[in-house]
């Protein structure tokens, strides 16, 4: 995908996708291309979840997930998990007023477990109650997230409930998932020419659309976030029918 061809206007006469979730890659490679410590990948990504936002923003897209921080990443060297632990602290404490005053609300997936820091934990709560009250756009930071540890949840779930077999569905299982009542991803953008889903949203993904781009997620601006919402729109969904 090349960038910066589409603008707002070329997609009005489409669907516009309700919830558009994706997986920032490729900011260690920015960072070894450029001779620099993976960290300073990690710093200049902020600049396109910011641009990704505004260009959500900008399409009307009411729900957008960004994934942050995998149950996988604590694998990764400690210096750069320490990095990452407070570069996401200090992005909440720089941003949130901004992302507040554009009508943004702010709201984190994953585990909240003895592994993150206590006082990140305070910023993320601090941003959900300073932006719960609106509704413009949801950004939902899945952060210490794993789509294969939101089932175990949300299976403990149901046994603490003592639900009976018979009980369990789609339905019992769905309502026990960290946000009910966040709609299933439309729309699944992946960066740095992986083609992988990496343990992301397993349970909502079944039916999204996925779009791979090759940019670099640092590189990332609302103009990429443009072209797959025009790629989307070329797609007939068809949920496992036939139209």
């Amino acid at each position: 995908m090349g960038g910066h061809t589409v603008a707002v206007s070329d997609l009005t006469g489409g669907p516009i996708p309700t919830h558009v979730a994706c997986v920032m890659d490729g900011n260690g490679r920015w960072a070894a291309r450029r001779g620099l410590a993976r960290t300073e990948g990690h710093a200049a990504g902020e600049a396109a979840l910011l641009d990704a936002v505004e260009g959500a923003l900008d399409l009307g897209i009411p729900w957008i997930t960004m994934y942050a921080f995998s149950t996988e990443n604590w694998r990764r060297p400690a210096d750069e998990v320490r990095y990452l632990m407070g570069f996401n602290e200090s992005l909440l404490v720089r941003r949130r007023d901004e992302l507040h005053q554009k009508g943004v609300r702010i709201r984190f997936a994953g585990r909240r477990d003895w592994r993150v820091p206590k006082r990140v934990l305070r910023r993320m709560d601090e941003s959900m109650e300073l932006t719960a009250g609106n509704r413009r756009t949801t950004l939902t930071m899945a952060f210490n997230y794993g789509g294969r540890a939101e089932i175990v949840d949300a299976v403990r779930s149901l046994v603490a409930d003592g639900v009976a077999p018979d009980k369990v569905n789609e339905k019992s299982i769905r309502s026990r998932l960290y946000y009910p009542d966040q709609p299933d991803p439309d729309l699944v953008i992946r960066t740095s020419g992986e083609h992988r889903i990496s343990n992301f949203l397993l349970w909502q993904l079944a039916y999204s659309e996925l779009v791979f781009d090759d940019v670099l997620w640092p590189d990332f601006r609302r103009g990429h976030l443009f072209e797959a919402v025009r790629d989307f729109q070329r797609r007939q969904r068809r949920y496992g029918g036939v139209t």
